[in-house]
């Protein structure tokens, strides 16, 4: 992949070795507090949280600010390319329907890393955190994609980033507002075709429109290119994951959806480079 084809963002932090330090907090009975409040109000107890710090008060754990990655650091200008690249396409797909593309920032973590959303480690994999709509990468998981799941390459790692920008599309769009109320509500959003699954499933769309547009604009991908993030996909679907750990197929579990069904959907946003084909929460059969 000739990923050095496209224009790098500035819009990566790079937040490696940078530690969380504690802070004051809320204490036990605040933290009851506010639980107490999300069950009466059905409001989500971690957007409560969010507020809180937001308005005033302070996290437990604070991440040190980050800065500019070095220049020198491939990794990095890799991250910043396929970052620049989605907000290049983004950015001309919201054009085109009369609206602005707002870019989300993508860090760089190592160990663990604070968010809006909370505290999370490397194990938690990247993640895309609609409190302070930025990503978190934690580039350890490109290794363990290779080591561990039988997944990678340049063009997969794309994929992974493009998947996790798509999940700011959604928030834009306010498709996650609508899976985020059902479960507010006490629905279940998880199982094989519920709400959860379906999401996933459009952020795999997603990447694959982005990668249909990036291909037209640069003509980038090189032969094995797209077999890299078909077999990732397939490294990464539920039931897949389900067997590695020793576990039977259990579909009511599903959060992501199967390994066919993320080849699927993936191929069908690359192979129409149109989102409007994403629609995953319309589709009779997943």
């Amino acid at each position: 992949m000739k990923w050095n084809r496209a224009r790098r963002s500035s819009n990566v932090v790079d937040r490696r070795g940078r530690g969380v330090k504690a802070t004051g907090g809320l204490s036990i009975v605040g933290v009851l507090v506010v639980l107490a409040i999300s069950y009466f109000t059905g409001q989500n107890p971690l957007e409560l949280l969010s507020a809180l710090n937001q308005g005033g008060g302070s996290a437990q754990t604070q991440q040190q600010p980050g800065g500019a990655p070095p220049a020198n650091d491939q990794t990095a200008a890799f991250i910043e390319s396929i970052l620049g690249e989605t907000e290049d396409v983004w950015g001309s797909i919201f054009k085109a329907s009369g609206s602005q593309y707002p870019a989300p920032k993508l860090n760089l973590f190592s160990g663990s890393v604070t968010s809006a959303c909370g505290r999370a480690g490397a194990s938690s994999g990247p993640f895309y955190c609609p409190g302070d709509r930025q990503l978190y990468i934690d580039t350890s998981f490109f290794q363990e994609m290779r080591t561990r799941l039988g997944g990678g390459g340049d063009f997969a790692e794309a994929y992974v980033i493009a998947h996790e920008v798509g999940h700011h599309i959604q928030t834009l769009t306010g498709i996650s507002a609508k899976v985020n109320d059902i479960r507010r509500r006490g629905g279940n959003v998880e199982g094989a075709d519920g709400p959860l699954v379906r999401l996933e499933l459009q952020a795999d769309c997603y990447a694959g429109v982005w990668g249909h547009v990036a291909q037209q604009r640069h003509g980038w991908l090189e032969p094995g290119d797209i077999e890299e993030a078909l077999n990732t996909a397939t490294a990464i679907g539920d039931d897949r994951l389900q067997r590695q750990a020793g576990r039977g197929v259990m579909p009511d579990a599903f959060t992501h959806g199967s390994s066919e069904q993320r080849v699927r959907w993936f191929k069908r946003g690359f192979e129409s480079g149109d989102p409007q084909q994403c629609d995953t929460f319309s589709a009779s059969r997943l």
